[in-house]
């Protein structure tokens, strides 16, 4: 029971970077890849469906981790707690941007809002590279590990906002989002790839990374850097849409297999009943997912709720 809920864990944590990467992604990229106002509402747009499916993933592994994993729940917090609340308000920043957007029709109002999008994007991105690195070290350090381990996290997401701007921002014939975002994957693939070979440099040295675990922790960051190399490829654009996916997850298998975490056996009772309660819910969730994913190849729809 162990092991299934700790697989159980890692599914919604994986399930939500993948997810997550895209709407939060996009959100970074705005700017370059939104230069009109009829760019920018597209964006928001395409944008708006998948975050609230990928802020569904955040809950349920948030669930798993407050009743099965109680003892980690306490670490990460007690460890991670200035990060966490930094992770809180650039998420209620982007998420006020994008709710809060279509509400008031003013151009001074759009661009409030736009902003609070961008800036709150890079935020959330930022604060999940300080915890995948406070996780991976055993809490945040001053190395310089820290750093070069956020600015891999933060190319991840701009990697996977731009493939997903290269399917969802398809227009009009003199809009020209989607080649732009497309253009941008093979470079960020490229910082991404060389921030992470840093990262796994310094992860070696006195305050990195703390693991019981080296050879796992080598292959996964070996799988990583494969996946980041083939998209920084003259194909890579091309194949961007499901490397990029594959990018974020093994970010978060890495994490999860990796670090050096407290853990203990799961209560009997409790582990029944989490799993009574969540067990139906999982295969609607990977479907979901799995349909989420696959409307990435569509553009994005003519105004919304939000755009």
């Amino acid at each position: 029971m162990d092991v299934l809920s700790t697989v159980l864990l890692s599914l919604f944590v994986v399930g939500y970077l993948v997810l997550a990467g895209a709407d939060v992604g996009l959100g970074m990229l705005m700017p370059k890849v939104a230069r009109t106002p009829e760019q920018r509402r597209r964006v928001v747009a395409a944008i708006a469906p998948y975050f609230l499916a990928s802020e569904v993933w955040l809950v349920a592994a948030v669930g798993v981790l407050a009743g099965l994993f109680p003892v980690l729940d306490h670490h990460v917090v007690t460890e991670l707690w200035p990060v966490l609340v930094s992770l809180l308000g650039a998420w209620l920043v982007r998420d006020a941007g994008l709710w809060l957007r279509a509400r008031v029709d003013t151009p001074s109002w759009r661009a409030v809002c736009d902003t609070a999008v961008v800036a709150g994007s890079w935020g959330v991105a930022a604060a999940w590279g300080l915890v995948l690195a406070g996780l991976l070290t055993g809490g945040l350090t001053a190395s310089v590990f820290t750093p070069l381990c956020v600015l891999a996290v933060l190319a991840l997401f701009a990697l996977r906002g731009a493939s997903f701007g290269a399917e969802r921002l398809v227009g009009e014939f003199h809009d020209d989002s989607a080649d732009v975002a497309a253009q941008a994957t093979r470079v960020l693939a490229r910082v991404a790839l060389v921030a992470a070979l840093l990262a796994a440099g310094t992860g070696l040295l006195p305050g990195g990374v703390v693991t019981d675990r080296p050879l796992v922790a080598a292959a996964s960051a070996v799988v990583l850097l494969a996946v980041l190399a083939v998209t920084s490829g003259l194909t890579g654009p091309m194949l961007s849409r499901h490397t990029s996916a594959l990018a974020m997850g093994a970010a978060g298998v890495l994490t999860a297999l990796s670090a050096q975490l407290p853990m203990e056996p799961v209560p009997a009772t409790t582990a029944v009943f989490v799993w009574a309660m969540l067990a139906p819910a999982v295969p609607f969730m990977v479907v979901g997912q799995v349909w989420m994913y696959r409307l990435a190849r569509r553009p994005a729809p003519a105004p919304t709720f939000f755009a």
